[in-house]
This record gives structure tokens, C-alpha cells and sequence, in this order.
């Protein structure tokens, strides 16, 4: 690891550690404001009720996971990639790339591990690059979206004060850098200055590619659109049972469509450790407001993303054998091959005989359907 490599790392757990110590500091202080009185429970009393809604909130985070891999495959369909993977096959590829993404502490992201296996079902580096560049994009998308229709759906959330700033705030910097994007991505000049260069420039350049197909095709963009819809109010979903298994029921699903999606987009910014403190830090800060305490909200954050971390558990072993599976079809596919060439070699002493016969002292010919 490189000594900036190493910086940045500290750095992000620093970050984490100092945004939980923060907010640890907070939770005790609220508790006993004079140093007395019992500490308020975080954790509910565990029950039928309790383990309902958290198999609720696990089955529909998975179910998340397969909704993913469908926006990613809609967006395959929309580059018009050949040949396309089967579904199961993108399901195996999204696990695999959400497990290494959640558990393993790699440099490589789970991102990169799908361009690469994609790369070699489709023998297309630049358009899987694309693919799930663009898939992530819808993010940027939906989700400032979904805050808005949050507000317009309960207008009452529009007088939370700081709360309510900082999320129309996080929408209109999202949007915006959206356009940009997108402005940047399509520009003619940079994309063919982009086509003729190497290394990740190439990469920007099937993007820029990708986007203007889609433009020229926007059934297909829709498509992929609502599949990123589908996949985010999912996971406003997978969130509003998680609050239910923690006893918080002061926020509605209207109140988690509107700030969750605050949440998912800030929590990715590379500045800490999977999200941690960040995340936790907003749901104190959009829940508070609503009468949930600061201990509830910090449980939350934390409940959520050991359920993403509990299904990724399911791509371990499309980790560890995909690339076992892809070495094994190459080597059925390259000894298929050789029969074919051997078989064609051994036909042609006799394709081009005028009496279609074998030469004398030569074995016979080979049937047509033989061949």
C-alpha cells in the first residue's frame, strides 16, 4: 500500500471514529443531563414482533440486492451488449461484487470485480466499465428525486428546520452534479479527444458512447429509470422495517422516502469507513426532529448496514468460485475448440478429392454430419 493510500485510510477511520465518539459523547449526555436518572433503552426487548420485522427488513434487503442486478442488466440491454449474461449469471456477479464491497478489506472495490467478470462473459472492458458506471448514475437520479416527492407527499416535513434544509440541500447538489456529468459526458469534443487516448480515458470515452446511445433510445432509458425507482424505494422499505424492529415508530415510510435517500447519498463519499459516523451522524440529525432519540437514530444507521452486511454474506461463494467457473468454461469452451479444428484438419485431405474418397493407403472419408 502506497503512502497515500495509507494516509487517506487513516484519515477515513479517523473521520468514523471521531464522528461515533461524537456521537456516543451526545447519546450519554442527552441521557443524563444532570448525572443521574436511568439511561434510555436502545435496543428493544426481543420478541415474536421484534424478529418479524427484522426477517421483514433482511428478506427485503436481498430482495434489494436482486432488483439491483436487474437495473444493471436493463442497462446492458440498453448498450445493446452481446452477448447478454444470463440473470442468474448478473445476480452471481452483484452478490460477489456486494460482498467484496461490505466484508473483504480490499482495495478493490466490489465495482471493479463485476467490470472485470462482466469483462469476461462479454469481452467488452470499456462497455462493462460503462455499464456500471451508468447504473450507479441512476442513483443520482432517484434519489434526489425521491426527496423531493418525500416533501410534496408530506408537505409537514418542510418545517423541520435544519433538517429540511440540509436535505433539499443534498438533493439540489446531487441534481446538479448530475447535469454537469451528464453535460461533460456528452460533449462531443471531450468524447472524441477521450476516444484517442489510452488507459481510463478510453473508459470515460465508453461512457461517453453509452450516454449518447441512450439518448437516441429513451424507452430504454426509462427502463432503467424505473428500475432504479424500484431498487430505492426498496431499500426505503428495507429501512422503514429495520425502524420498526427498533421500536421507532414516530418516522412513517413518508419520512424515511424523504431523508433516507439523504442518507445513501452522503454515506458513499469516500471520506469514511463504509459510511460509518456519516450515516449515523444523519440519521440523528433528519430523525431527531421527529421525537426519535439520538440513541434510536445512531441503532438505526448501524442495524441497517449490518443487514447489508448479513446479504452480502451470500455472495461469498460467487467470490471464491466464479472465477473457478470462468477458468473451467474457458477450458471447455478451448478443448471444444480444438476438437472442432482437429476434426476439420483431419476432413480437409479429402474435402477438395474429386471422388470425395480417401487417398490411397488413407483412411476414409469422414460422414458430413461427422464433420
Amino acid at each position: 500500500m502506497t503512502a497515500r493510500k495509507t494516509l487517506t485510510l487513516v484519515a477515513r477511520i479517523t473521520v468514523s471514529a471521531a464522528m461515533l465518539g461524537y456521537l456516543a459523547y451526545k447519546i450519554n449526555s442527552t441521557s443524563h443531563p444532570h448525572g443521574g436518572g436511568s439511561q434510555q433503552p436502545i435496543l428493544p426487548t426481543w420478541s415474536a414482533h421484534t424478529a418479524s420485522w427484522l426477517a421483514l427488513a433482511l428478506a427485503i434487503t436481498f430482495f434489494g440486492t436482486i432488483v439491483c442486478s436487474f437495473r444493471w442488466r436493463a442497462v446492458l440491454q440498453g448498450l445493446e451488449v452481446t452477448p447478454l449474461p444470463p440473470s442468474k449469471r448478473l445476480v452471481e456477479h452483484y452478490l460477489a461484487g456486494h460482498f467484496v464491497g461490505n466484508v473483504l478489506p480490499s482495495t478493490v472495490g466490489g465495482d471493479v470485480l463485476r467490470v472485470s467478470r462482466l469483462s469476461k462473459d462479454t469481452n467488452e472492458g470499456p462497455i462493462s466499465f460503462a455499464s456500471v458506471v451508468l447504473e450507479r448514475l441512476t442513483g443520482w437520479l432517484v434519489l434526489p428525486v425521491l426527496i423531493l416527492v418525500g416533501f410534496a407527499i408530506n408537505r409537514g416535513l418542510l418545517k423541520l428546520g435544519r433538517a429540511t434544509h440540509v436535505a433539499l440541500v443534498i438533493a439540489a447538489i446531487t441534481l446538479v452534479m448530475l447535469v454537469l456529468v451528464l453535460l461533460a459526458l456528452s460533449s462531443r469534443h471531450l468524447g472524441g479527444r477521450l476516444g484517442h487516448t489510452q488507459g481510463w480515458r478510453r473508459f470515460a470515452a465508453a461512457v461517453h458512447l453509452a450516454t449518447a446511445h441512450l439518448r437516441h433510445h429513451p424507452v430504454r432509458a426509462l427502463t432503467i429509470i424505473g428500475w432504479g425507482f424500484a431498487y430505492q424505494v426498496t431499500m426505503v422499505l428495507a429501512a422503514y422495517c429495520a425502524a420498526r424492529t427498533l421500536g421507532v415508530s414516530a418516522v412513517g415510510p413518508t419520512a424515511l422516502l424523504t431523508f433516507y435517500p439523504a442518507v445513501l447519498i452522503v454515506q458513499v463519499l469516500p471520506i469514511s469507513i463504509a459510511g460509518f459516523g456519516i450515516r449515523e451522524g444523519l440519521f440523528v440529525l433528519f430523525l431527531h426532529p421527529l421525537g426519535v432519540p439520538d440513541g434510536k437514530a445512531v441503532a438505526l444507521g448501524i442495524l441497517i448496514y449490518l443487514l447489508a452486511l448479513v446479504v452480502s454474506l451470500f455472495g461469498a461463494p460467487a467470490f471464491a468460485f466464479g472465477n473457478r467457473r470462468d477458468a473451467d468454461a474457458a477450458r471447455a469452451a478451448g478443448t471444444e475448440a480444438g476438437a472442432e479444428q482437429h476434426a476439420d484438419a483431419e476432413a480437409e485431405p479429402f474435402a477438395d478429392h474429386p471422388t470425395g474418397a480417401a487417398p490411397r493407403g488413407g483412411r476414409g472419408a469422414r460422414p458430413a454430419a461427422a464433420r
